[in-house]
C-alpha cells in the first residue's frame, strides 16, 4: 500500500450525487465529505500494510467504509453493495460512477490488520483531533460514563456442551491438519459418529445419569486426545493449535484426574461444591470465543462482553451555562463521544474508572467534572481522580454495608468519632479504641481500630453495637484523605442542589440507547475482544458522525426522552 490523498470528487459524480439529493438535506455520507473532507488519510494505518506486492484498497477509505456501513447497520456484503450502487457513498469516497468497488472479503482483511497491529482505535483518535481543532471538544467542562452488555456472536453453552464442543472444534482442527496423523491415533468411525454433528445441533439426555455418564465420555475422549498430541511421536506444532489448547484448559476447569490404588484412572467432572471451579474471570465459555465471559448486573446475565461510552455533556439550556458558544454556532453543540472501552463481560466497572481516565488523558480530553453511576467509584478513586487526574467525580457513593447500617439499628461506623491525631476511636458511649493499626486489605490501605474486651464487655448498649464473640468492636476505616471525601460525598449526595446536579448523568443512558438503535451495539459482530472492541469503536465514530450531521444541518438531536405527545403540544403551542 503507497499513502496517497483521497481523490477529488468527479464532476459525474458530484452532478449525479447533488442531483438525486435535491433540494433536501444532503445524505450522512455527502455531508461528511463536505464539511472534514480526508478524514482518514492512508498514512495514519500504513504500519498495518506492507510496502510490495499487488496495490491494494486505500485503508483511509475502508475506515470511512467501516463508519458508514455501522452507521446504517449493514453486513460486509451490504456495505459493498453500497459502495459499487450508492451514489453518495461513491461522492464521499471520491469515486467515478461505474467504479465497481470492491469485494466484500477486503472489509474483513481491513479489520484484521488494524487488530493486528493494534489500530482499532485509530478512527476514533483521527475524528476526535479535527473536532478539537474546530474546538467541538476540549479538555474540561463535563463528560458522563456508563456501561452496557454484549453478547458474544456464539451460542451459550452449559458445561456440558462446552465439553463436548471442545473435544469436537479440536478434532476438526486436526483433522484440517493433519488428517493421517490424526486416522492413526483415534478410532475415527467411533469418534466420527460421537462428534460428527455440532453438540448444540441435538437435544441433550434427560436422564441425570445418562448426562453423567455423557459428560465422562466428553472428558474421556479428551484426555485420551491430548494424550495423543503430547505423544513423543507427535508432531510438536499440534500442541500450539489454539483448538488443542483450548480442550486443554477446558478439560482442567471442568474434569478431575485422580489415580486409584490399583493404579486405575477415574475421571470425573468437577462439582463446585466439592472440587471447587475456576472464578467467572477465567472460565472459558466457548472453544470458538476464548474472551468471552458469563456476567451479570441486576437482573440481567449473558455471555460476552461490556461496552463503556463517554460522552461530553452539557446542563440544560434552563441552566445557565458556563462555557461560551463557538461564534458560529446557531444551536448547541452537540454531545460527542470522547472515548470507547471494552472488557469481558466479568469485569466490574468500579475497575474501569482509572483506565478510562488514562485514555481521555491521552488524547487530551480529560473533563474536570465525571458523572458516573455508582457502579464506577470506590472512596479511594474519588480522591486519586482528584491528584492524579484533576477529575472530580460526580457520583452517588455507596451506603455503609455493616450489619448495623443495614439493619437499621445500634451503631453503625458513622456513629464513631475518628481522630486520625490522636489515633483513636470514640465509640456513642463516650469510650476511646484501645489499637490502631494500619493494613492492607485486598490491596487497599485500611485502619483495623480495636475496642478492649474490657471497655465492650461490660457495657451497657454493647448488644446494638456488636455481636462479635471476643464481645469488643472492631472497626475498618480508610485512610485521611479517603475517609474524609468519602464522608463528604455521602453528605453530599443527600443535598438537593447535588440530586439536581447528577441528573445530568442520566443522558448517557440515551446514548447507549442510540447505539442499540442504530448499530445493534448490544450484540458483537465478530469474535475475541480486539474485533469486539474495533466494532464500537467504529460504532462510536458513526453515532459521532451522525449527531454532527444533524448539527450541522441545524436541528441536533433531542437532548431528553421527550414523548411525541409532548412534541405535539409544543408545536401546537408554538
Amino acid at each position: 500500500m503507497q499513502p496517497r490523498p483521497w481523490p477529488r470528487i468527479p464532476e459525474a459524480t458530484v452532478r449525479a450525487a447533488r442531483a438525486a439529493a435535491g433540494t433536501s438535506e444532503y445524505p450522512l455520507a455527502m455531508r461528511v465529505r463536505d464539511e472534514l473532507g480526508e478524514l482518514f488519510s492512508d498514512a495514519e494505518f500504513i504500519e498495518a500494510f506492507g510496502v510490495r506486492g499487488k496495490p491494494g484498497w486505500s485503508p483511509g477509505r475502508l475506515a470511512l467504509v467501516t463508519v458508514l456501513q455501522m452507521a446504517e447497520n449493514l453486513t460486509d456484503r451490504g456495505a459493498a453493495h453500497r459502495v459499487r450502487f450508492g451514489m453518495d457513498w461513491k461522492y464521499a469516497l471520491g469515486m467515478e460512477l461505474d467504479d465497481p468497488g470492491f469485494d466484500a472479503s477486503v472489509l474483513s482483511e481491513f479489520r484484521t490488520r488494524l487488530v493486528a497491529h493494534g489500530l482499532e482505535e485509530r478512527a476514533l483518535d483521527l475524528l476526535l483531533k479535527v473536532l478539537q481543532d474546530k474546538g467541538l471538544v476540549a479538555a474540561g467542562g463535563k463528560q458522563r460514563t456508563d456501561s452496557t452488555h454484549v453478547v458474544a456472536a456464539v451460542r451459550d453453552l452449559n458445561r456440558l456442551e462446552l465439553a463436548g464442543e471442545s473435544v469436537r472444534a479440536a478434532l476438526e482442527a486436526l483433522a484440517a491438519a493433519v488428517p493421517q496423523w490424526l486416522a492413526e491415533a483415534i478410532d475415527v468411525p467411533a469418534w466420527g459418529q460421537r462428534y460428527a454433528a455440532r453438540v448444540d445441533s441435538w437435544r441433550l439426555p434427560t436422564s441425570e445419569t445418562k448426562r453423567r455418564d455423557l459428560a465422562v465420555t466428553y472428558g474421556t475422549d479428551g484426555y485420551a486426545l491430548l494424550g495423543a498430541v503430547y505423544s513423543p511421536n507427535a508432531p510438536g506444532w499440534l500442541r500450539e493449535l489454539p483448538a488443542v489448547e483450548v480442550l486443554r484448559v477446558v478439560l482442567l476447569q471442568n474434569y478431575t484426574r485422580t489415580i486409584t490404588g490399583n493404579g486405575r484412572e477415574v475421571i470425573t467432572r468437577r462439582e463446585a461444591d466439592t472440587d471447587g471451579l475456576p472464578p467467572g474471570r477465567s472460565r472459558l465459555t466457548s472453544p470458538y470465543d476464548t474472551d468471552a465471559r458469563w456476567g451479570g448486573k441486576r437482573d440481567t446475565f449473558w455471555n460476552g462482553y461490556k461496552v463503556h461510552f463517554s460522552e461530553t455533556c452539557r446542563r440544560p439550556s434552563t441552566q445557565p451555562e458556563p462555557e461560551p458558544e463557538p461564534a458560529d454556532a446557531t444551536v448547541s453543540r452537540p454531545n460527542l463521544i470522547t472515548n470507547v472501552a471494552t472488557t469481558d463481560a466479568s469485569v466490574p466497572d468500579v475497575a474501569m474508572t482509572e483506565p478510562i481516565h488514562q485514555a481521555l488523558d491521552r488524547r487530551g480530553l480529560l473533563p474536570g467534572e465525571h458523572y458516573l453511576d455508582s457502579g464506577y467509584p470506590s472512596a479511594e478513586l474519588i480522591v486519586s481522580s482528584v491528584t492524579d487526574f484533576g477529575v472530580t467525580l460526580i457520583t452517588p457513593v455507596l451506603a455503609d454495608h455493616s450489619p448495623q447500617a443495614r439493619a437499621g439499628a445500634g451503631f453503625d461506623r458513622t456513629r464513631f468519632t475518628i481522630d486520625f491525631d490522636r489515633e483513636q476511636a470514640t465509640c456513642p458511649q463516650g469510650q476511646t479504641s484501645s489499637t490502631w493499626n494500619p493494613a492492607t486489605q485486598r490491596g487497599t490501605d485500611t485502619i483495623v481500630i480495636t475496642f478492649a474486651t474490657a471497655t465492650c464487655g461490660p457495657c451497657p448498649v454493647r448488644e446494638q453495637c456488636t455481636t462479635s464473640r471476643t464481645r469488643r468492636r472492631q472497626i475498618t476505616v480508610h485512610p485521611r484523605a479517603v475517609h474524609e471525601a468519602q464522608r463528604a460525598a455521602r453528605a453530599d449526595q443527600e443535598t438537593k442542589d447535588w440530586q439536581a446536579e447528577y441528573a445530568l448523568r442520566a443522558g448517557v443512558e440515551g446514548t447507549i440507547r442510540q447505539g442499540i438503535a442504530v448499530t445493534d451495539l448490544r450484540h458483537a459482530r465478530y469474535r475475541g475482544l480486539a474485533k469486539t472492541h474495533l466494532q464500537h469503536v467504529f460504532s462510536a465514530v458513526a453515532l459521532n458522525l451522525i449527531r454532527l450531521d444533524a448539527w450541522w444541518n441545524g436541528h441536533p438531536l433531542d437532548r431528553t426522552r421527550t414523548s411525541h405527545l409532548t412534541r405535539l403540544e409544543h408545536a401546537l403551542a408554538a
